[in-house]
């Protein structure tokens, strides 16, 4: 089954042997003898101008003169909690993406074919895919699915799913299409920008909301980890414009010291591994909305009811998909989502979505009134120079009433329904345990 392909401007020619259930890929090259690159290959181009493939191998290959390969697999190392492998998190992605285009753009190299290649290992080999699938989302400008498709073309195999950090069975499959599809919704609201990406802060999303574990009463050195009082936090969050924190778990220190630091705290409280209820995942939203600044968010180690809220806020607002919320969070912050608290979020997705429609659509009435109103009182402003009557500055002071009346009304209507579930909800949450 011997194929005849093209290769930029140069022509090779591809023989799959098979040998004892093994594949040889023998690539016999028009300006140098056939060389066998490796066994049990797969290899998938990844640009239009063929110069970037991206394979598995068995055996480490060796330079060529037109060819380069290179490996991430010791580079970029997850550390797992449990049973998780991956998804590598944004820092790795950006170092991986400057060090492909720093390889793209090198002169030395800029007539030679460019190859990722990865091991048989099915952890490494899934997350390299989402490695090179991310950069030709990112900087190549593919939809996830068509960079999928070329991933898995030809005879490559599937990929192994990610699971969450928990130790029990996985009851949720995270695909690299998955992660494809997060990074790409990502992108297009603006999370990241790899053009001024400060790589040690990766944990924000959008702006809005800050994960980080739980401070503690007082910084301390703990079985090896450090332990920070909420005065640690202070400068940093006010250099990052965070007015509220949240606290999702048991108290650990005094809410009041935020608060005498002029920042809002928040209890909503929920148990460690489980689901928040549909009144808590209603008050961290209100909170979200109705705060000028950003939130910081924590339960005690900031990983599964934080993000989880935070999937709840990116599916209402942004409609990721409970998947494309998963992965995204997870490559901001390994570990996030575990065990139920996944198929939670794919549960609520569809209300969210609706809630999210329902809120923009006020959002835009808002705007449309306030425009209204200010066109008003421009032509008012415009009368007055005009008149030279009383009538006319009593028509003006008028108007300006009525538009402020309706103002009144429709922002005291945007919250009504959350203000509403506050005061039937109780009060709150208070010393409980995990």
């Amino acid at each position: 089954n011997a194929q005849e392909v093209s290769t930029g401007n140069m022509k090779a020619k591809l023989s799959v042997l098979h040998l004892n259930s093994q594949h040889i890929l023998i690539m016999h090259l028009s300006s140098c003898p056939p060389v066998c690159l490796c066994v049990c290959v797969c290899a998938c181009v990844l640009n239009a101008t063929d110069r970037l493939y991206f394979a598995t191998l068995r055996v480490k290959p060796k330079n060529t003169a037109n060819t380069h390969y290179f490996s991430t697999d010791e580079e970029f190392i997850y550390e797992s909690f449990y049973a998780d492998f991956g998804p590598l998190n944004q820092a790795m992605l950006y170092r991986y993406c400057c060090k492909l285009n720093k390889k793209l753009k090198s002169f030395t190299m800029s007539r030679k074919k460019l190859v990722h290649y990865t091991s048989h290992d099915q952890k490494k080999r899934a997350n390299d895919a989402v490695l090179i699938g991310a950069y030709a989302v990112i900087y190549l400008k593919r939809s996830p699915e068509e960079a999928y498709r070329t991933l898995i073309s030809g005879n490559n195999a599937g990929y192994l799913p990610f699971r969450d950090a928990g130790v029990g069975e996985c009851t949720f499959n995270l695909t690299v299409l998955d992660c494809l599809q997060g990074i790409r919704k990502a992108l297009q609201h603006g999370f990241f920008d790899f053009d001024s990406f400060n790589v040690e802060e990766y944990e924000h999303y959008e702006g809005k909301i800050l994960a980080f574990s739980s401070p503690h009463s007082r910084s301390k050195i703990e079985n090896g980890y450090p332990l920070h009082a909420p005065e640690a936090y202070f400068a940093y969050f006010r250099q990052n414009d965070v007015t509220a924190v949240v606290r999702l778990n048991r108290k650990l220190y005094d809410g009041r010291r935020f608060e005498d630091a002029g920042f809002e705290h928040h209890d909503l409280f929920f148990l460690d591994g489980t689901t928040p209820s549909d009144l808590i995942v209603r008050r961290f939203l209100h909170v979200c909305e109705s705060t000028d600044g950003a939130v910081a968010l924590h339960c005690k180690a900031g990983l599964g009811r934080t993000g989880t809220l935070i999937g709840c806020y990116l599916m209402k607002h942004f409609r990721f998909t409970a998947a494309e919320a998963i992965a995204w969070i997870r490559i901001c912050r390994p570990g996030s989502i575990i065990g139920p608290q996944q198929n939670f979020l794919e549960e609520k997705q569809h209300s969210l979505w609706v809630q999210g429609d329902v809120h923009r659509s006020k959002q835009k009435l808002v705007q449309q009134r306030l425009s209204r109103r200010q066109q008003i009182q421009q032509q008012s402003r415009q009368q007055q120079l005009h008149s030279t009557d009383s009538d006319g500055g009593r028509q003006e002071a008028m108007s300006c009433l009525l538009s402020s009346m309706d103002d009144l009304s429709i922002n005291t209507t945007l919250y009504k329904s959350y203000s509403l579930d506050e005061v039937r909800g109780g009060t709150k949450n208070k010393n409980e345990e995990d």
